[in-house]
């Protein structure tokens, strides 16, 4: 028997019951910014299966290393299933209306997410395309470092690009380096990968486009552009506190030079330079004319397609002055290079991004935009901020991220959206950010770089520095606290 949201009425066993489902959903769950229905499905057979759905896909995500199996699989059933009930209860009540504006809605919130991050994953696969990071990694590989210079310069290049690059891309470049110059010394690879990925983490939690959770607060219009910046000083100290400790256990040697001779392609600082003026144009969408960011990312894609029209347009008048050059010069080999060269094509870079991924979040969206419409993160945000105080839920959702990754804890903190201070959406945004870091499996670049750096850089090698990470990360809040105090006030 349905009933309209009421929970005042059930035995108090039933809602202790509840709760403990509720705090139990926090470890798995995520969801769009989709409003509760007007049916409590919260003890229905229906929301009893589709929490259990959402559970078994998660639980096989959270396995995807072992089974290999994509992460999006999954995701996309249980999404289906779950909406697939509502919409049946809703039928049976004769409230399709309802179930249908829920979904259209939660559908509108990730469409415009998953566009501007399509246009990033876009500019950072043409940039790579173009050599641009092949050429940084061989700036650093001809420096003839040591490795504690090594592993400050890869450390600090991570926290510095993330903010732009994204924390995923600049960690695997990053990684790419030490697995080059340090062959060999696992040792080494494993303290070096563990600073890169706290460094990648804590760079890209003070900026929108460091991470897909800065990216969900930005435009659901908590924090504004500027005022993700509050959060550098406490980034900041996440990231020293563990490389000062793990920089000590590094022997004071120098690996064997690497030297290796990387050109940029055509247009490659110009295409740097239009993702830049993207980033400008979605900023201004948003600041200025207040419409969604994602209108000046679209509009940036044009950028990239219209320059992509002009280089190859210009790529045989190119090519031909290149060889008059080189065959004056005698250098046979840039020649046979010539030979070789492939035009530019956007819809290729389109083709590139990371699918999977986007895909996952769809998946994800949809799934607890699904439970939420159901009533079960009402509970939750009745469990975690009417009966805790926020800043304690916000730093334990912190760690619960290093076990679930933080997209689905941030979108069921903003799906919530419980009433707390602006420096509490703040710290939010920075334990979501800064707390996968503690295990290897608790971010995506945590993940990747396990790939990259395989039987180098281990969950276990990980673990054995966490408290050091666990210290950094308690430092940052620290920090955090006591240099944006002002903003725990609620007007």
């Amino acid at each position: 028997m349905l009933t309209h949201n009421n929970t005042h009425g059930q035995p108090r066993a039933s809602r202790r019951w509840l709760f403990l489902l509720a705090a139990l959903l926090t470890l798995f769950s995520t969801s769009t910014f989709a409003v509760t229905g007007e049916l409590d499905l919260t003890s229905s057979v229906a929301g009893f299966f589709a929490v259990a759905i959402f559970v078994l896909a998660y639980s096989l995500v959270m396995a995807e290393e072992k089974i290999h199996m994509r992460k999006s699989k999954p995701v996309l059933v249980a999404a289906g299933i779950i909406w697939g009930l509502i919409g049946w209860v809703y039928v049976q009540n004769g409230m399709s209306d309802a179930s249908e504006y829920a979904f259209r809605m939660t559908l509108l919130e990730f469409t415009e997410l998953m566009l501007f991050l399509l246009v990033a994953m876009t500019y950072i696969n043409a940039m790579e395309e173009r050599r641009v990071f092949d050429a940084l990694r061989s700036w650093m590989l001809r420096k003839g470092f040591n490795y504690r210079t090594l592993f400050w310069l890869t450390g600090g290049l991570a926290f510095i690009l993330s903010p732009i690059a994204d924390n995923l891309t600049t960690a695997l470049l990053m990684c790419a380096v030490i697995t080059k110059v340090a062959e060999g010394d696992k040792r080494f690879i494993n303290l070096a990968c563990i600073n890169i990925v706290v460094a990648a983490n804590a760079g890209g939690a003070f900026s929108p486009f460091g991470d897909i959770t800065t990216l969900m607060v930005w435009q659901a219009g908590i924090i504004q552009f500027q005022e993700f910046f509050t959060l550098f000083l406490p980034s900041l100290v996440n990231f020293l506190i563990p490389a000062l400790v793990m920089s000590l256990f590094i022997k004071d040697q120098k690996p064997a030079s690497v030297y290796e001779e990387v050109l940029l392609k055509r247009g490659a600082r110009r295409i740097i330079g239009l993702f830049l003026l993207t980033i400008l144009t979605a900023v201004i969408c948003y600041t200025v004319l207040h419409l969604p960011p994602v209108l000046g990312m679209m509009t940036g894609l044009g950028y990239l397609q219209f320059f992509g029209f002009y280089l190859r347009k210009s790529l045989p008048r190119s090519l031909e002055r290149k060889r008059e050059r080189y065959s004056r010069c005698g250098d046979n080999k840039k020649l046979e290079q010539l030979g070789s060269v492939v035009p530019f094509d956007v819809f290729n870079r389109v083709a590139r991004a990371e699918w999977d991924t986007l895909l996952f979040f769809y998946g994800v969206v949809m799934c607890v935009g699904g439970l939420g419409f159901m009533g079960y993160l009402g509970l939750m945000s009745e469990a975690l901020y009417a009966n805790w105080d926020a800043t304690w839920a916000n730093i334990v959702l912190g760690v619960v991220s290093a076990v679930v990754d933080n997209i689905p804890v941030m979108f069921a903190v903003l799906t919530m959206q419980p009433e707390m201070s602006h420096g509490h959406w703040l710290l939010i945004t920075l334990t979501a950010g800064v707390g996968g870091s503690l295990l290897s499996i608790g971010s995506a670049a945590g993940v990747a770089v396990m790939g990259q750096a395989r039987g180098s850089y281990t969950f276990m090698g990980h673990l054995r520095w966490t408290p050091v990470i666990l210290l950094g990360y308690i430092a940052s809040i620290a920090v955090h606290l006591w240099l944006n105090a002002e903003s725990f006030t609620v007007y």
